[in-house]
């Protein structure tokens, strides 16, 4: 799909994992067993996920996944790695609201055991929408499926996102909110401004990127309306189904406290993401699911909130998603998976998208 190898995701060996967690373990349960290590294939490339079961007769927890910071000598894709805030999130929201969220178990904050800090949850079987090659691409069981079961799992979806903005008590998310001044959004996009900053440091910048932020502010929503607990990656590769029913709802890395649209917004462009991506590959992808249209009207159905200012919102979630790019290509080049090129703006692989998107054509 693209021209450079896929990247590395992780510098980590599973067995030495393997060996690690057990000598953890015996320590909270003496006498239990770590068996059927593996690492699923669909690690991504921030935190990283490690799997396994648990034999001991005092614990109802077997089946097991384990959330693992990513590697900080290995050029991480975020500056910071929460476990404890993640931990808490997922406890909250399993307390809260009918979202289902993995059960949270141990929390490891001390990076002596593993190399960083972790936390163990209970692991949920099922099948999630690929990302490589991404579920628009012909060959996998989401695109195989009849358009009545992608409109059940879409339908499935995006009350996910209604039922956990609707449930969760705002209260209780607001410490998300990152420091600094002014509103819940007015925040979230100053610290979108200091990762880019991060990510750029001592590199070339992106003319592109930065000419976003400047059309995001010419945007700017004159009513930003209240803000909810945000999923924050909010998107069906992060969903485990069972059929098309979601059973776990994962990575809570981006969890944020801010406007219903900034995680709707996400939701919305990065089915985009590889929707463009798929036709650009000369597929015609999914192109009647997870539309813009749909997804608005069947979220105002479902919560009384007609989402606004969405040309703001999926701008704001190209920029996101391309600063992660952006950090993504830099992260091949320090590992000498690719070359840097002139142009920074050709490392960001929807940079076209993103383009028409500043100068109001995209829609």
């Amino acid at each position: 799909m693209a021209t450079a190898p896929r990247p590395r995701t992780s510098t980590r060996e599973p067995e030495e994992l393997g060996r690690r967690l057990a000598a953890w373990l015996d320590v909270r349960l003496p006498g239990a067993r770590v068996t059927n290590v593996s690492v699923p294939g669909s690690n991504g490339m921030s935190s990283e996920t490690l799997l396994f079961d648990i034999e001991h007769p005092d614990t109802p927890l077997r089946a097991c996944a384990l959330r693992l910071a990513a590697d900080p000598a290995a050029y991480t894709v975020f500056p910071t790695y929460d476990m404890p805030r993640q931990h808490r999130v997922m406890s909250l929201v399993g307390k809260h609201t009918d979202v289902p969220v993995p059960r949270v178990q141990w929390l490891e904050a001390d990076p002596g055991p593993l190399g960083a800090p972790f936390f163990v949850m209970a692991r949920a079987e099922g099948r999630v929408p690929p990302d490589v090659m991404p579920y628009t691409y012909e060959g996998n069981w989401l695109h195989a499926a009849t358009d009545a079961e992608r409109a059940a799992l879409q339908e499935e979806s995006i009350s996910l996102l209604a039922r956990l903005h609707d449930q969760f008590p705002s209260k209780e998310a607001e410490f998300l909110l990152p420091g600094g001044e002014g509103t819940p959004l007015r925040r979230h996009v100053d610290a979108q401004r200091a990762y880019y900053s991060w990510v750029v440091g001592g590199l070339a910048p992106s003319p592109l990127i930065e000419r976003a932020f400047a059309r995001l502010e010419e945007l700017w929503p004159q009513d930003e309306g209240p803000a909810v607990l945000n999923w924050g990656d909010a998107r069906i590769g992060n969903v485990i189904y069972d059929g098309f029913t979601p059973v776990a709802v994962l990575d809570w890395e981006m969890a944020a406290y801010a406007p219903r649209e900034v995680d709707l917004g996400w939701t919305v462009y990065l089915h985009r993401f590889f929707q463009d991506l798929t036709v650009g590959f000369g597929q015609p992808g999914l192109p009647d699911f997870l539309r813009r249209e749909d997804l608005e009207r069947r979220y105002a159905e479902l919560t009384g909130h007609t989402p606004r200012d969405m040309e703001f919102h999926t701008l704001y979630a190209a920029l996101r998603h391309g600063i992660v790019m952006l950090r993504i290509a830099y992260r091949q080049a320090h590992f000498g998976e690719v070359e840097v090129p002139a142009d920074p703006d050709s490392l960001i692989l929807h940079h076209a998208t993103l383009a028409a998107m500043v100068q109001g054509t995209y829609w």
